[in-house]
């Protein structure tokens, strides 16, 4: 079955619903999973399921708690309680790199690029397992094909990504939006499964947003599973399968975007009214 046509089965397989509802095939089940700090709790999450291949938002308020659980989940802060697991495998006490070996990676409201580093460089570092960090296998040609490879997967998703006429620029040399088109980018170094991205539009412009919006979908329709956290519905209601919305470390309601944005409590918390 082409992918398309089994995303459109499985969206219209499940529909609207509450928080907990059961997907027709999650990639990430969280169950129970509670953050605080000091007094506060940030999350508190009883269950979560992200569906496979769909493009899910995460909404809510500032300070909703999305971000400390996108923190959680990837393994760049410990929760007190839960569990969580990634196509059928426990994560919850997984340091981020293997987290990422596994396929869940992430980017970050502020972007992590390199800016005294050549964009090539910078996506060189993206790709695990490098031979190279160990001195004596450095020395053996079994390391130089291996970065051959690691450079070759760089340059095809540098093209991918409409950023091959930057490839030996520096990172400090490109824009807001064109640094978060890199992050997405070097983020896809590892084999992904699902990616996570905090806020990949936030401060860029509207044709930069445009394309990696662009991005993001082409990535769902060739199989990718996308969770993200965004503030701007107009991206939200044009992109997304599947809504959660958090407030105050919950999950207060979920579904798709056109039913999330009519939920009372959503509008409450999070969409006000015109009145």
């Amino acid at each position: 079955m082409p992918p398309d046509q089994k995303h459109a089965d499985s969206k219209a397989a499940l529909p609207a619903s509450e928080p907990g509802a059961a997907k027709p095939d999650p990639i990430l089940v969280c169950e129970n999973v509670r953050k605080s700090f000091g007094g506060l709790v940030a999350v508190d999450v009883d269950h979560l399921e992200v569906q496979r291949g769909w493009i899910t938002a995460l909404i809510g308020p500032n300070g909703a708690g999305k971000t400390t659980l996108f923190n959680v989940l990837s393994g760049f802060d410990s929760a007190e309680t839960g569990t969580w697991r990634f196509d059928g495998r426990p994560m919850q006490k997984l340091p981020p790199h293997r987290s990422a070996g596994r396929g869940m990676v992430r980017t970050f409201q502020l972007t992590k690029v390199l800016r005294g580093m050549p964009i090539i460089d910078n996506m060189r570092l993206g790709a695990p397992g490098q031979r190279g960090e160990r001195f004596v296998p450095g020395l053996l040609q079994l390391w130089r094909n291996q970065e051959e490879e690691v450079t070759r997967r760089a340059e095809t998703l540098l093209s991918q990504f409409n950023l091959t006429r930057m490839r030996d620029e520096y990172g400090g040399a490109l824009s807001g939006g064109q640094q978060k088109l890199l992050e997405i980018a070097r983020a896809l170094m590892v084999e992904a499964k699902m990616l996570m991205l905090d806020e990949p539009v936030a401060g860029v412009n509207p044709a930069l947003t445009d394309s990696i919006l662009e991005q993001v979908v082409k990535l769902r329709d060739d199989g990718m599973t996308i969770l993200f956290v965004e503030h701007e519905m107009d991206v939200v209601m044009g992109i997304s399968d599947w809504v959660v919305c958090m407030a105050e470390g919950r999950i207060i309601a979920e579904g798709p975007p056109e039913v999330v944005g009519r939920h009372p409590e959503v509008i409450d918390a999070y969409l006000g009214t015109d009145e």
